[in-house]
């Protein structure tokens, strides 16, 4: 089995591009470091987030997974509130409507 070459030749059947060598052998233009450097400006200017490109420690990964967890329990603790509140409102109007239906008999 050939292996697959990175180059490809311009033969027969390459008609579109007026078999043009350079077109099919092209490096893409922009590099890792450039998209990397993109997404942490976008990220800061979005989220005030920095990336940083070292390794992190196991003190700094618990402080992130510690940080998660509390603002995970935070908004279910919230969202178990509204949803309390909403039932309660939602059994008032239905007890109204039970009520208004059986006077109006």
């Amino acid at each position: 089995m050939a292996r697959n070459k990175r180059r490809h030749s311009t033969g027969f059947g390459y008609i579109g591009f007026g078999n043009n060598q350079s077109v099919f052998n092209r490096q893409s233009r922009k590099p890792f470091s450039t998209l990397k450097e993109k997404l942490n400006n976008e990220t800061y200017f979005h989220h005030q987030l920095n990336f940083s490109h070292k390794s992190l420690t196991r003190l700094e990964k618990e402080a992130i997974k510690n940080k998660i967890r509390k603002g995970e329990k935070i908004r279910r603790q919230k969202t178990i509130v509204v949803s309390i509140f909403v039932f309660i409102l939602v059994l008032f109007i239905i007890k109204l409507l039970i009520d208004s239906f059986m006077s109006s008999l």
